[in-house]
C-alpha cells in the first residue's frame, strides 16, 4: 500500500479501517526506533538543558525523535509531524503524528522508569491510532479506532468502578495545577478511596489496564494526551477534556480519563463544581 491510498479513507474517522494496519505497522517501528535510542542512556550522565518553559530535555529525547521523525518520512512524506522537541511540519496535513519521545523526562533522568514513548496519529485532528511504549520495562500498549487496546499482544479492559469513593486518582504533580485548578483537582481527590502522583503517561496504561480508575491533569500539550485516547477508549474507558468533550489536537490541555462512566460523570461534576 502506499501513503496516498490512506487518503482514500472513508469520509467518517472513527470508522475501523483495515488501512490502519499499515499505519500500526510503523507506529510499532517508530516505538522500536525509540527504545533502542533511550535505552543505553537510562541512568548513565546525562546533561540536562532546560527549554524555555523549564522542562527538562536530554540528548535521549532528540535523538529519539529524530529517529521516530525520519522513519515517517521516509514512509508517508505526505504526512504532518507535531513532535516536543523540533518543529511541526504539515500540520495542514489530513494525517498527523504526535510525538512524545521521552514523557516523563523527569522520571527518565531520575532513573525512574515510568516514563514513556508516546506515538499517535490523528486524522483530521482526531486520534485513530495511539501507542505508549516502557523502552525499559519492554511494555507496550496499542489501541486503534474501533478495535480492542492491547498491552504486549493481549487485550486489556478497564476495571469497573461505581464511584469516587473507591476509585484510584493518579496525576503527574501536585503542582502542575494553579489557581482554580487546584481546588477543582481538591475536590475530585477529596473524593476520591486514593491519590497518587509520579506516573506521568504510565498512569494511562496502567488505567487501560485496569488498575487505576482515574487520572485528571492539565497543562498538556496534544503530544501529551492523543496517544492516550485509542488505548483509553479501546479498553472500555473514556477520555475528555474538563467540560466533557473530545480531546484532539485543539483541545485546551485539561484532561480527565476514566475506566468507568460512572466515575467519570463524578469527576466531571466535581471539576465543574
Amino acid at each position: 500500500m502506499t501513503a496516498s491510498s490512506l487518503c482514500d479513507f472513508r469520509p467518517n474517522w472513527y470508522t475501523p479501517l483495515p488501512e490502519l494496519d499499515t499505519c500500526l505497522a510503523l507506529a510499532s517501528d517508530l516505538a522500536d526506533a525509540a527504545g533502542v535510542v533511550i535505552r543505553p542512556y537510562f541512568r548513565t550522565p546525562l546533561k540536562v538543558e532546560d527549554k524555555p518553559d523549564l522542562s527538562p530535555v536530554t540528548a535521549a529525547d532528540r535523538a529519539a525523535e529524530h529517529a521516530m521523525r525520519e522513519l515517517i518520512e521516509r514512509r508517508f512524506p505526505g504526512h504532518g509531524i507535531i513532535g516536543e522537541e523540533f518543529g511541526p511540519v504539515r500540520t495542514d496535513a489530513e494525517f498527523i503524528w504526535v510525538l512524545d519521545p521521552i514523557d516523563g523526562t523527569k522520571s527518565f533522568i531520575s532513573g525512574v522508569p515510568l516514563f514513556g514513548t508516546l506515538i499517535a496519529l490523528t486524522r483530521a485532528g482526531h486520534p485513530i491510532l495511539g501507542v505508549i511504549d516502557q523502552a525499559i520495562l519492554r511494555e507496550r500498549w496499542i489501541g486503534t479506532a474501533g478495535r480492542a487496546s492491547r498491552l504486549n499482544g493481549a487485550p486489556i479492559r478497564c476495571r469497573p468502578c461505581a464511584e469516587l469513593a473507591a476509585a484510584t486518582l493518579f496525576a503527574t504533580a501536585p503542582d502542575m495545577f494553579r489557581g482554580s485548578d487546584t481546588a477543582a483537582f481538591a475536590r475530585v481527590s477529596a473524593a476520591a478511596k486514593l491519590t497518587r502522583f509520579g506516573a506521568d503517561c504510565y498512569a494511562y496504561g496502567l488505567l487501560a489496564a485496569g488498575f487505576i480508575d482515574v487520572v485528571v491533569e492539565v497543562g498538556l500539550k496534544p503530544y501529551d494526551f492523543c496517544a492516550i485516547v485509542p488505548i483509553v477508549e479501546g479498553a472500555g474507558g473514556i477520555a475528555t477534556d474538563w467540560r466533557g468533550g473530545k480531546l484532539d489536537l485543539d483541545s485546551d490541555g485539561r484532561v480527565l480519563v476514566a475506566g468507568d462512566r460512572r466515575v467519570h460523570a463524578a469527576a466531571l461534576a466535581l471539576l465543574n463544581g
